[in-house]
């Protein structure tokens, strides 16, 4: 997010040369738990946590945001949805206009292909929520949530219908004086849809004072206990079961296996630790390192994100046009992008810099 840094930059080949091997070591620990079990000799959950144990090394954050973009003001039309994900997919599917109740998706869930060897075939991760709630349009995040009469004046005249949310997290950059349960059901009543972000423990190598750091010998650990966090903040603002909730992981070298190994294993627990109290996992990521890191391990490792939420700084209002990844991950409106920083603009007489969000994918349920 804009509060960021950002790191060094590698070439694109030398980081995904690290995230081909960190997923190799990965889905190896898949693959050799999944034939355990199937031999008798384990089950999912051992499974599970061979994939934990195999991811090694020390991970390495750095944070991000891009320069500022113009102040020209963005237009779309925004709708929701509730919506049921397949059981083979778990993809969240609306009715063509986005509104109304949406019937169950069978999409089977897309493969993304890492760099280097194929890996071995997909492990079930555990069970998702039964439904979501899914809006599509235009969608802002801004570090520290407004007041609810100042939301109430960009709701009546301006194009957003969606606002991000700093719900929690050690590394939590921004006070929230008005994020509250109250502030919640106020401006869920004057038609916000809410996406909650929440600032997990980054990887050890950045450069940065973040106060909780993940390692090879504490991401899983730390994975579940952040993610049981996330769910307590999101419960506490009345954001109940079936609310997607956003991993923020900035940016960070992915050219070094064991720092993408070991961030790897963080999001899986986290992930984990949403789904077994019913909350969508979503992910929030740079397309030229965290994001890009999750985008090549999918499909050939367990318990990645439902829903992807990257960071492209190309100006286009789309989650489709230009997608940096596989065409075939996370559809089923199950991406969010953001797509320019730092905007000043101006609605009902009110003033904020926000960053701009194409959105189409799960929310938190408020009511």
């Amino acid at each position: 997010m804009s509060h960021r840094r950002l790191p060094r930059s590698r070439p694109k080949w030398y980081r995904y040369a690290g995230v081909a091997a960190a997923v190799a070591v990965i889905a190896g620990g898949a693959a050799l738990a999944a034939s355990a079990s199937s031999s008798g000799g384990g089950s999912h959950a051992g499974g599970t946590a061979a994939v934990a144990a195999s991811a090694g090394g020390t991970a390495a954050p750095g944070a991000s945001q891009g320069a500022p973009g113009s102040s020209a003001s963005p237009g779309a039309p925004a709708s929701s949805a509730k919506a049921t994900p397949s059981v083979s997919g778990r993809t969240p599917t609306a009715s063509p206009s986005g509104t109304g109740h949406a019937t169950p998706g069978g999409s089977a869930k897309a493969t993304g292909k890492p760099a280097g060897p194929a890996g071995p075939a997909t492990v079930a991760g555990p069970p998702h929520p039964a439904t979501a709630d899914v809006f599509t349009g235009l969608a802002f995040d801004t570090c520290t949530a407004p007041s609810s009469t100042r939301m109430s004046a960009w709701r009546s005249a301006g194009p957003y219908g969606a606002a991000a949310v700093y719900i929690g997290g050690r590394n939590r950059g921004c006070a929230q004086p008005q994020l509250t349960a109250s502030w919640v059901r106020s401006v869920s009543a004057g038609g916000w849809k809410l996406v909650p972000i929440y600032v997990g423990a980054q990887p050890p190598c950045q450069d940065s004072g973040n106060p909780e750091r993940l390692s090879a010998s504490t991401a899983a650990s730390l994975g579940a206990s952040d993610g049981a966090d996330a769910v307590a903040d999101a419960e506490a603002l009345g954001m109940r079961a079936s609310s997607a909730v956003y991993l923020d992981m900035e940016s960070y070298d992915t050219g070094d296996a064991a720092c993408v190994s070991a961030v790897l294993t963080y999001i899986q627990a986290w992930d984990k630790a949403l789904h077994a109290r019913g909350y969508w996992a979503g992910f929030y990521g740079f397309t030229s390192s965290s994001a890009a890191a999750v985008a090549h391990a999918e499909g050939v490792t367990p318990d990645l994100p439902d829903a992807l939420w990257y960071a492209r700084y190309d100006g286009a209002d789309s989650t489709t046009s230009g997608f940096p990844f596989s065409s075939g991950l996370w559809t089923g409106h199950r991406r969010g992008h953001q797509y320019q920083v730092g905007a000043k603009e101006t609605y009902g007489g009110v003033t904020l810099t926000v960053d701009r969000d194409a959105w189409d994918a799960p929310v938190a349920v408020t009511s």
